[in-house]
């Protein structure tokens, strides 16, 4: 699972997922890519998940990259805790994605086979996606 290695503040705000991305929100390492339409919090889980489809299905003829990261700390407080007793412990790490953001990319593949690869990913996220290409 993907997480920090280390933290300046062990526990954050949660934030608020308002606005458009304005950073990495277009195609600039591979061919294709895969864009968020949402805005959600990912866990390292589900970006496991769809890394894996994509890596299952490039093969060695083509190159990932991977865009997003989770760096931002999600605590819970156990089942049956009354309130009070301060803020939960760490429990997962989240990517704070917000619509318009690149996910994924990959390039060294034809562009179907590509297609099909990130379609199979985005059912992997919770939020909708679509797929992009360089222009």
């Amino acid at each position: 699972m993907l997480q920090p290695k280390r933290f300046k503040h062990r526990k954050q705000f949660r934030g608020k997922r308002r606005g458009m991305a304005t950073r990495s929100n277009h195609v600039s390492f591979g061919l294709y890519g895969l864009k968020a339409q949402e805005s959600a919090w990912i866990t390292s889980n589900q970006i496991e998940a769809a890394r894996i489809t994509l890596s299952k299905k490039t093969q060695k003829g083509g190159k990932l990259w991977i865009r997003i990261f989770p760096d931002k700390p999600i605590t819970s407080k156990p089942n049956e805790t009354g309130l009070g007793g301060g803020k939960g412990e760490v429990a997962n790490h989240v990517a704070v994605v917000r619509p318009g953001q690149m996910l994924f990319e990959i390039a060294g593949i034809d562009e179907a086979a590509a297609r099909e690869t990130l379609k199979q990913a985005g059912y992997k996220l919770p939020i909708k996606t679509v797929i992009v290409t360089r222009v």
